[in-house]
Order: structure tokens, then sequence, then C-alpha cells
């Protein structure tokens, strides 16, 4: 182990690491594995010919298209036929992409659904006008810099974690506009420093409320374009905004497909009730639809919905049982039927067939909870068929007329296969299967998936292990854990997973979940309740030494990198668990949870005053004493998601402790990380080349 410097010579990197991150990795390019890097790497991504088919099928479901190999095909479902027909220009492009806001933002416009209209927000009033801006009117006025009413955008906390791109919500018959309005008068700001490498830098003013903040009163505005009136729907029962209350938070609007009323979720602030509600936009009065409520913890803010063709009855998505499950019910609020009950989570809705009355949908119903499954199930709850192998995960495609649909499966060590697939689960033909000529050639291993006991000493948990092409098990190898670890996310895959093109460098990059898990039941993920930021990494650490006993593994080199809460797991790991891992990258990493959005963190951590101590449990800061091995901290200077604060945070308390440690800082970016090839650079100087003299920028 190298000798530990003095805290003043951390603050003498962090001064210098901005000015060496142009030229650092080149000492990469001397270092063992960088050849191997250069020579395979470069080939991973291409080296399966993917038997993975996205279809587009007829109206009447006789036959489908699809692209492979640069060429246009029509698959002939009765004569099982694959035909070359020509490729128009849209078809040969594949599916594209629209360009959405920047992200936390929202669209500034919606053009009304006639065409005939567009509303935009500008300088904090709301605005109608001709599609090409003639004929501007404005409808609000009194959104100003001195009030700080808003109309028409939301904050970046409602676009970050609420999932709202948009502000501003056309009628279906273009004859009405709901929005936004907000008031910020009493909201504590943050102040985002930016163009840093310019001569004269400026500044961006965020209301921000963090946890325990003041967040700010909200309101939906409906315009009606006849009568030229304006209502302020009435989203609290008669009540005034209570930062507490149900409608603490209102997102996810849409219109009723009559667009008589007006949907919105509301939640109150700890996010353990939730309502969907329906607003009468001529007499503003406002009525529950859906009650959601999960007391030990949250309630899914956006649960799944899908409007029936009659406009009448949907289909709702629900975790009230423990396990996600789907419920039909009215729009006049009254719940028709359960359609499923599973002891397993339901994922999404493919198709509902109402002349049928029949609906497909995915679920977690396969060998494991990332095998998923094609069911079919009547709308009255009976009938419920799983139509896929269970051994396999499944993504399908199905006909119009149900009678067919296109399967791709695969699993993490099993390559796609498209086949077709009758409305009974029978494959009927093999459409493509992947080709892995050069995936062999070049040496490249295959995942492995590996089962471990939780730290709750019950728990049955998974891990992933990628291994470099040119793997010896007579050598003992260094290993990085690449996990992002948050909350309902997933690391193990039962997708086709290729080699992490890191593991060239002469490493095994690990991956593993732990009861942050997304897909197994809301009773589990509510382990991490109050503990965000501890129950996981607890897990990681375990998954780790699951495989001690691997005469590969060497558990002395051990490394683990991330952004985000990537970051924080990378952060976490290192300083709660110095005898596991021996180096880490954290990169935009939230160092404390109070510095965070309130939205996010209250959702996972309770309120503050009634979790004073699972807050001061996390606080990485608490942990700097603990610092045996190498950390990196990185952060962009413009970050205006995880606040530069929290590096800053941590820095102070490891200099504080005496530690070293290194900083890379971006200049005017965001959230971001380090480049890879610096990241590598410092895992291999420390995790390979231990014995190595100090860098001539340590020894300043």
């Amino acid at each position: 182990m190298k000798k530990k410097l003095a805290s003043v010579i951390a603050a003498v990197v962090f001064l210098a690491s901005s000015a060496s991150i142009l030229t650092a990795q080149d000492k990469l390019k001397s270092m063992p594995g960088y050849d191997q890097y250069q020579k395979v790497a470069p080939q991973i991504r291409s080296s399966v010919v993917s038997g993975s088919l996205f279809v587009q099928w007829s109206d009447d479901g006789s036959s489908f298209e699809y692209t492979k190999d640069g060429k246009r095909y029509q698959y002939d479902v009765k004569k099982k036929k694959t035909t070359e027909i020509d490729a128009p220009e849209a078809a040969s492009r594949g599916r594209g992409f629209s360009r959405g806001p920047a992200r936390g933002r929202q669209f500034p416009s919606a053009d009304s659904p006639d065409g005939k209209l567009m509303a935009f927000t500008k300088d904090r009033n709301m605005y109608l006008s001709n599609p090409d801006g003639s004929n501007v009117v404005a409808i609000t006025t009194d959104g100003n810099p001195e009030n700080q009413i808003k109309y028409g955008i939301a904050t970046w906390v409602y676009g970050e974690e609420l999932g709202q791109r948009t502000a501003m919500w056309w009628s279906p018959d273009s004859k009405k506009i709901a929005f936004y309005r907000f008031d910020e008068k009493n909201a504590q700001k943050y102040y985002v420093l930016l163009d840093q490498l310019k001569l004269y830098d400026s500044l961006e003013v965020m209301s921000y409320p963090k946890v325990g903040a003041d967040n700010l009163p909200v309101d939906l505005m409906v315009y009606d374009i006849d009568t030229k009136q304006m209502k302020k729907l009435d989203t609290r029962d008669g009540k005034p905004f209570n930062d507490g209350a149900v409608g603490t938070y209102l997102y996810g609007m849409d219109w009723t497909p009559d667009g008589k009323e007006l949907l919105f979720h509301s939640t109150n602030r700890k996010q353990d009730i939730m309502e969907y509600r329906a607003a009468d936009p001529i007499t503003g009065k406002s009525r529950v639809v859906v009650r959601e409520e999960w007391l030990p913890s949250f309630t899914k803010n956006t649960p799944e919905i899908q409007v029936l063709e009659d406009g009448k009855r949907f289909v709702w998505a629900s975790e009230r049982s423990g396990f996600n499950n789907y419920y039909l019910y009215n729009f006049d609020g009254t719940l028709i039927n359960a359609i499923t009950s599973h002891p397993f989570e339901v994922s999404n809705i493919v198709k509902i067939d109402e002349k049928a009355g029949e609906m497909y949908y995915m679920a977690r119903s396969g060998e494991n909870h990332m095998k998923m499954q094609l069911h079919r199930v009547k709308l009255d709850g009976t009938k419920d068929t799983r139509l896929t192998d269970p051994k396999f995960n499944h993504s399908v495609n199905v006909s119009p007329d149900g009678k067919y649909f296109v399967d791709v499966a695969q699993t993490h060590n099993i390559a796609p296969v498209t086949n077709l697939v009758d409305a009974k689960g029978k494959v009927v033909a093999e459409l493509a299967k992947s080709d892995l000529t050069k995936f062999n050639e070049l040496g490249l291993k295959k995942a492995e998936v590996f089962t471990f006991t939780s730290a709750d000493g019950v728990t049955q948990l998974h891990g992933m292990i990628n291994f470099p092409s040119n793997f010896d098990p007579n050598k003992k190898y260094p290993t990085l854990l690449a996990n992002y670890g948050g909350p309902a996310t997933n690391e193990f895959s039962e997708n086709f997973s290729m080699p992490s093109p890191l593991t060239e460098y002469g490493f095994l990059v690990v991956s593993i979940d732990g009861r942050n898990v997304r897909g197994r039941g809301k009773r589990l993920l509510d382990q991490l309740y109050g503990h965000l930021g501890i129950v996981e990494q607890d897990d990681f650490a375990e998954g780790i030494k699951s495989l001690y006993n691997r005469p590969y593994f060497d558990k002395n080199r051990v490394g683990v990198y991330g952004t985000s809460y990537g970051g924080t797991t990378a952060a976490m790991s290192l300083l709660r668990f110095p005898d596991v891992y021996q180096a880490a990258v954290a990169n935009s990493a939230v160092a404390d949870w109070v510095f965070y959005d309130n939205i996010y963190t209250e959702r996972y951590m309770n309120l503050l005053e009634d979790n004073k101590a699972g807050y001061d449990n996390f606080r990485l800061a608490k942990y700097a004493p603990n610092l045996k091995g190498e950390l990196m901290i990185y952060y962009g200077t413009a970050d205006n998601n995880v606040h530069p604060s929290n590096s800053m945070q941590l820095i102070k308390a490891l200099q504080d402790a005496g530690k070293s440690f290194e900083v890379q800082v971006g200049p005017d970016r965001g959230h971001t990380a380090v480049n890879s090839e610096r990241m590598m650079e410092f895992f291999i100087q420390h995790l390979v080349l231990t014995n190595q003299p100090l860098t001539s920028i340590q020894r300043r």
C-alpha cells in the first residue's frame, strides 16, 4: 500500500487536476492492458449480428414488414414466405426519434389539435397565436419577476422527478388550454455558475426545493378560447395550498377522451397518498377517480393507465396488493373488477382487444423476475394464460387481429431469436437468429449470472460478471463494480449481454442487484425506505464477498465506479466497506441527502423531521475518516442536478480527516462523468500497478 499523503496534498491535486485532465490519460498508453483494449474493445459492439427484429404489422394482420442488413422485407403470415421489397426512405431510417426539451425542462409551446392555434409561454405569461407566431394574444398578464408568478412552465424538479415535459395541455376539441401557475416568491433559490471558461461568467437561478425546504404553491388554470374566460381549478377540495397535504404536487395531466374533464395526479409531500382526479373546466370542481395509499413508504407517482375505446373505462396498474397488478375502472371512479391478482409483477400493457374482451400484457412470470412473459387475459379477470416460454426473456409485437405475435426471445447468455408465434403460444416459424461467428472468433466471453444472499440473511439476489476475452481461470484478476444502485433499478438483465469493453484492460466487471431491485414486489423495495444509500450498499458488499471463493477473484483489488446515484454508490462503498473495496471513482455523487431535491429524496427517505437519524446515517462526510483506499471525486461546475456543493462537502470532510484523494473537475460541464480513459488510468494505477512511484502531480 502506498504511503498516505497529508490532506494539503489532496488540495493541491484538486487545484492541479483541471489542468492535467487533457493530458493525464496519456499515461494509459504505457499501462498494462492498453494494447489489448485497443485491439479488441472496438470490435465488441459489432461482434454479434443480432437476431432481434422490429416489425410493423399490416392493418389486417396478414403480413408484417421489417428491415434487416439494410434491406426491407415483407413476411406473409399465411404463406410463411419472406419477400424483399423496396425500402421507402422512412423505413430505411428506422423509427427515428423526437428531440425533447432539455433535462428537467418543459416544451415552451403546444399546437392545438386542429392546428389552428399555438399556445406558448414567454416572460412568465401565457399567450395564444397563429401557428406561425402572428396575431399574439396574452391570456395572462400578472406574471413578472417582481411577484415571481409564472404560467405555462414548471420547475426543474417537476421535469426531472415527475416527468413533466410539458406545462400546457390542449383539450381534444381545441376549445380549451390548461396550464400551470407557480408562485416562486417564497421559494429558496439555487445559483448555478455558468460560462466559467469565458471572460465573464453568468448565473442560472433555479427554484430548487431541497429536503425540508418549502415547496412552490402550484395551481392548474384553464382558458376557454370561445368565451375568453379563465378558471382556476379547485384541485384541493376548496382548501388553499398546504405544503404537505394531498395537492402538494400536481402532475401527469391529460384530458378525458370527450374533453369534458381534465385528469391529473395529485400527491401529498410524503408521497404515500396519490389521487387520480378529474376536474370540470367550466365549474372548476374536481373529484377523486382513484385513490392509492401505501402508508409504510410511498405510492407509485404515475401508474400505468390505458383508456378503452369507449372512453368510459380504463385499465389501471396498482401496487396495492404488494405486487403491481391491473384493475378495470369506470371514469366515475367505480372499480369494475381486478383483471390480474398475481404474486408477481405485471410490467406493461401490450394490446387491448375490446371486441374480444381481452388484454395482452407482459409480466415477470418467467424463471426469474427479469424473464418477461406475454400473457392474455379476459377483461373480467378470467382465463389468464401465459403464451411464452418462461426459460427466456421476451419482447413481443401482437398482430392487430390477435392471431399471431412476433416474439424476440433471449437471455443474458443466449443471443436473440425472433419467432412467429400463434395465439396458443406455439412457434410456427423462426424469422431470425443471431450470428455469433465474430463474437466467438474474438474469444469474447458471455456474461455469467450468480446468486447470493442479501445482508438480511434471507433474500436471494443476483449479480453478473463480465470476463476479458483472454480470460485465464488460473490467474487472479482485479474487479470493477459498475453499479447505479438507485431504488427500483436493475443491474442484472436477461437481455443478451455484450462484454464490457473495460474487461479488455484485464479486469472483471461486475454488476449487482441489492434490495433496491425493481420488479420483485413492493415489500422488498420498502426495506430501503428511510435507509437510502445504506441497505442497498450492504447488499452490494455481500455480492462482492460471495465471489471470494473463486480462485481467479482477487479480493484485495476491487474497485467501484458510477455516476449520479452510481457516484454515491462508489463513494459510499469505499468509505463504509474499506476492507471490501480498494478504489473508487465517484462521479457527480450525492454526498448528503439534504443537498438533493425534496421530491426524489423525501419519497424514499421520509420527511427530514420524521427521519433525522436516517439522514444523518447516510451523510458521506460522516464516513470520511474511514478512507483507506484510493478515491477520485469528479463533478461538473455547471451541474444543476446534483449540485457541486455535494462534492465540496465530501472534499472538505476528507481534507479535515487528513485523507489523500484525487479530484477531477469538469469546467462548465453539467451532470457528467470523468472520461473513461482517465478513470481506467486511475484504476490500473491503484489496482494493478500498486507499487509504482507517485506521479509528479502527487509529489507537489
